[in-house]
């Protein structure tokens, strides 16, 4: 069936922080849940599943926290979403297949780095001659 439970969103909600973090920089899991409004706990759960599966890159100590460990432009929506909530459509019939089919489209062609940009309002500038 069609299943994107809270993770999908908070654990795409993570990564946009940590791509618009300076490059390289650590980023504690509690700041990123109080910028996000994530709670905590639920937070730390998710980038541990983001860093098995290799999204992630953790780091202890005073300077530790998160960081994305492969380019924001090479992470997709739908990408965190099959991570943390299983195959999106899996088993689905009909019209729920059809449907399940239009959101791993839509969600595929989304990037975790376009939705950085998108949300600093930072989209490339267009220049027309």
């Amino acid at each position: 069936m069609i299943s994107i439970t809270a993770k999908a969103p908070y654990g795409i909600s993570a990564l946009v922080e940590l791509a618009l973090s300076p490059e390289g920089t650590p980023v504690p899991a509690a700041e990123i849940a109080r910028k996000r409004g994530i709670p905590p706990q639920f937070l730390e759960q998710i980038c541990a599943t983001l860093r098995r599966a290799g999204l992630l890159v953790s780091q202890r100590g005073v300077k530790g926290g998160f960081r994305l460990a492969k380019p924001a432009s090479e992470i997709t929506a739908l990408e965190v979403v099959e991570i943390l909530d299983g195959s999106l459509g899996a088993g689905a019939e009909g019209v729920f297949r059809d449907a399940a089919d239009a959101a791993r489209a839509v969600l595929g062609k989304r990037t975790i780095e376009e939705l950085a940009k998108s949300e600093a309002g930072g989209a490339s500038p267009m220049y027309f001659i």
